[in-house]
């Protein structure tokens, strides 16, 4: 098998997460992550939420695409890390969020899945 050499790093750089309300689904996810919100930080049409991992995470708005339409995704568009998913689960839970599927476990593998400000699935997994 032939080795092919690529100019694409082997490596996802950024998740975009496609937004209706900049500075509310900014909040949000701050909220959610447990980071200090500024709401003069953020400025359209995008905003990087500080995590703290090699793969970022951006919210963008289209404000400059005025034909852009909104399609909130059904199937999940990422995964955050947890250690415990039960007490993940219930931060989650209390918080309001909608919660799409119940935890599930497979073994030593746990995950569950939620909706964002806009009804973007996403999951949250212990692997």
């Amino acid at each position: 098998m032939n080795s092919v050499v690529s100019p694409i790093a082997c490596k996802v750089n950024n998740v975009f997460i496609h937004v209706s309300n900049l500075k509310e689904s900014a909040k949000w996810y701050s909220n959610l992550l447990g980071i200090p919100f500024n709401k003069s930080n953020v400025k359209s049409p995008v905003y990087n939420i500080p995590v703290t991992s090699e793969t970022g995470l951006t919210l963008d708005d289209h404000t400059f695409n005025p034909s852009f339409k909104l399609e909130p995704s059904k199937h999940v568009l990422f995964n955050f890390y947890v250690k415990d998913i039960d007490e993940a689960y219930k931060f989650v839970k209390n918080k309001g969020i909608t919660i799409v599927k119940e935890v599930e476990r497979i073994g030593d593998f746990a995950y569950f899945n939620f909706q964002d400000l806009d009804g973007n699935v996403l999951m949250i997994c212990n692997c």
